[in-house]
């Protein structure tokens, strides 16, 4: 084997230039190495550039939609809080309404009741003011009868006196 893979190498050289195979290699690598720093580095920079944007976005993306559900939630309790501010004004409202209505009646009971005690005042004054016309032209016409019975004349006010003591004495009787 020793000879036919001496041989080999040597067939091969003859047909393959070693030379050629080591400047190709080497110009190879240093096409590896000079792709790698010149076309590879930046390229992947640029990838890591575009990856880092992405990630960028992302968390923009889910911080917007974070601060959107908070400003939801925000919004739905000032809703919750005008819901409940409108439910308390018209409750006020309401018992204000109820309150009014009770002074009203209070001040219009208050207001017959002052009513019915002047009228009842108003009343009992005429009533006495017509007992005192009556008796005065019942003491008229008493005067007048006892002259004529008596047939003289007694002075007006003595029967006046005599007369009203009559009544006032009747007046005690019942």
């Amino acid at each position: 084997m020793s000879a036919n893979g001496g041989g080999f190498l040597s067939a091969l050289n003859g047909r393959l230039n070693l030379g050629d195979i080591i400047v190709t290699v080497l110009f190879f690598t240093v096409l590896m190495v000079l792709l790698k720093k010149f076309a590879w580095g930046p390229l992947m920079g640029v990838m890591d550039q575009r990856a880092q944007l992405i990630a960028n976005e992302i968390e923009a993306a889910e911080k917007s939609r974070s601060e959107s559900q908070q400003l939801l939630e925000e919004q739905r309790s000032l809703l919750k809080e005008a819901r409940d501010n409108a439910q308390a004004i018209v409750e006020n409202a309401r018992k204000q309404g109820e309150t009014q209505r009770e002074e009203l009646l209070t001040a219009a009971r208050a207001e017959v009741n002052r009513m019915k005690e002047s009228a009842t005042l108003e009343i009992a004054t005429e009533k006495e003011k017509a007992v005192a016309a009556v008796r005065e032209e019942f003491v008229s016409l008493s005067i007048l009868a006892a002259s004529k019975v008596l047939g003289k004349e007694i002075s007006e006010e003595d029967n006046r006196a005599l007369i009203e003591e009559t009544i006032v004495k009747a007046g005690e009787s019942r």
